[in-house]
């Protein structure tokens, strides 16, 4: 996945929204800008737990093209399983094949997947239930991939990328990365493709509340020299870009590939 294709974070309308119509038609106006430069579509699911728009939902109510290898829906633990399967019926239906499988943010309002409905004696169902499930029921239609933290205490975050691995997972990426990250280096071992989340916010303090880590507010931060910096020091890894400003930032990006950056990552 290292290729000049930026994988591009896209949320879809809130269940709550008050305008839904320019919601759809301002993810629509993303979606296409995304898909003609040829990158990739990464839509999420359900973030934070608020209740949002599918994503296969919105793909078919906007007629958007689903062109091979330009979108990745991500698929949480909080669905019913009647409504996993339809989402991954219609993912395929539309030629769809990459998944980013994660556990996911709950809510009191989300029904959280029990073992019984997926056929595994287990606790609860994680990213590593889900994944098993998809290739059970679903084999070889998908390519999965899986998320990693580098904010959790490592021993037990790298156990459990061994878990993922050991499931089928395809592929990793990782929760936001600010500048040279020794932790993301244990990935390698694992020998799937990587892909950094760039944090494309000025706002670092929401990112404190996405991933639980502290980060003080008004700690400065430039995000496109972030995504120039991860570019330099990891030239092998992908980048996926989260809450991307299409105003400002989205006509640079081509020119981040023009950049010359170091050929190892020890620079």
């Amino acid at each position: 996945m290292p290729e000049r294709v930026f994988h591009v974070e896209l949320q879809t309308p809130k269940r709550s929204s008050e305008d839904v119509e320019k919601d759809l038609a301002v993810f629509e106006d993303k979606y296409r800008k995304v898909v003609e430069a040829g990158w990739i579509v990464c839509v999420t699911d359900n973030p934070m737990g608020l209740l949002s728009y599918g994503a296969m939902e919105t793909v078919e109510l906007l007629g958007l093209p689903v062109p091979p290898g330009q979108l990745m829906v991500h698929l949480n633990t909080f669905p019913p399983r009647a409504e996993l399967d339809a989402v991954l019926e219609a993912f395929g239906a539309a030629g769809g094949r990459h998944l980013l499988v994660v556990s996911g943010d709950g809510s009191q309002r989300l029904h959280r997947l029990e073992p019984a409905e997926v056929g595994i004696d287990c606790a609860t169902v994680t990213s590593v239930e889900l994944l098993r499930y998809i290739d059970r029921e679903f084999p070889g239609r998908f390519t999965c991939g899986v998320a990693f933290n580098p904010y959790e205490p490592q021993d037990a975050e790298l156990a459990k990328m061994r878990r993922k691995a050991e499931a089928g997972a395809a592929f990793v990426i990782t929760q936001p990365i600010i500048g040279r990250d020794d932790r993301v280096e244990a990935l390698r071992p694992f020998g799937l493709p990587v892909v950094l989340d760039a944090w494309m916010s000025k706002k670092l303090h929401l990112l404190s509340e996405c991933v639980g880590h502290e980060i003080p507010e008004g700690t400065p931060y430039d995000p496109m020299e972030n995504l120039r910096e991860l570019r330099r020091r990891y030239p092998d890894f992908g980048l996926y870009l989260a809450i991307l400003g299409f105003k400002t930032q989205y006509p640079l990006l081509p020119d981040i590939w023009k950049e010359d950056g170091p050929t190892s990552t020890g620079s």
